[in-house]
């Protein structure tokens, strides 16, 4: 008997910053309406928005690769209306409210390579607070009136409201 040794593939250490995707789904066993990948970094100070993200400043808003949200069907995004497809997410925090872009631009790094003119949708939401989370973290919340995707890091939470036509039907 005699062993063979394979060499060549080098494989990458482990992030230190996980992926995650989450889904939105109007039932537990429904097709998902919405889905967003994206880099979850945790603080490195008490706050996270003015120190660890500027204000004012564009955000990939996650870390690594930009984050990227599929619609699977079309929406309404705040108040622009989004065709079914896949775009990526970006956000621009201020202390008060943040501007919320998505872009057609998708499969890059970072913030690196935004450029507006790839643009679709630009809407304004409020800050509010929140428990503290550690590691930036985005989900869903259902309401009767449509649906708000959340997005939460340390103490700061922005919730961007989306509407579908399945969303809007199940509630009548």
């Amino acid at each position: 008997m005699f062993t063979v040794t394979i060499q060549g593939q080098r494989f990458e250490k482990l992030d230190n910053n996980p992926h995650d995707i989450v889904y939105f789904r109007t039932a537990d066993h429904s097709k998902p309406q919405v889905k967003v990948v994206y880099g979850r970094p945790s603080s490195e100070e008490g706050n996270v928005f003015g120190t660890q993200v500027p204000y004012g400043q564009l955000w990939s808003t996650g870390i690594n690769e930009s984050t990227e949200i599929q619609f699977y069907c079309d929406v309404m995004f705040g108040n622009k209306y989004v065709k079914a497809g896949k775009y990526v997410l970006y956000t621009i925090p201020e202390k008060t409210y943040w501007t919320v872009i998505l872009n057609e631009k998708t499969d890059t790094y970072g913030a690196h390579l935004y450029d507006p003119k790839y643009n679709i949708a630009k809407i304004e939401v409020p800050v509010l607070k929140g428990e503290r989370l550690e590691n930036f973290s985005i989900g869903f919340n259902d309401k009767n009136y449509g649906t708000q995707m959340i997005l939460a890091w340390a103490q700061t939470r922005v919730k961007i409201p989306l509407y579908t036509e399945e969303n809007l039907i199940s509630k009548i």
